[in-house]
């Protein structure tokens, strides 16, 4: 495998666990705040799994699109 496709890959594994983590702290620190559970935790398995991947997988593709401009590894266009 070339340096590149290893940073590829690099990047799709690091924006994608990037976005998990930051949509787990949304979830479970920040929603509660504000909506009626006056900061009771919320689980994932109450927030529901397809929920979960739905404020997961667009953070993880914005870590991906900004990772992607800095290591410079050309997943998207010029």
């Amino acid at each position: 495998m070339s340096a590149l496709t290893i940073r590829r890959i690099i990047v799709w594994v690091v924006g994608l666990a990037a976005g998990a983590l930051i949509a787990t702290i949304m979830v479970t620190v920040i929603l509660p705040w504000l909506g009626p559970n006056a900061g009771i935790p919320i689980s994932i398995a109450k927030y529901g799994y397809q929920y979960f991947l739905w404020t997961a997988l667009p953070l993880g593709l914005l870590f991906v699109v900004w990772l992607d401009y800095f290591l410079k590894t050309r997943i998207l266009p010029d």
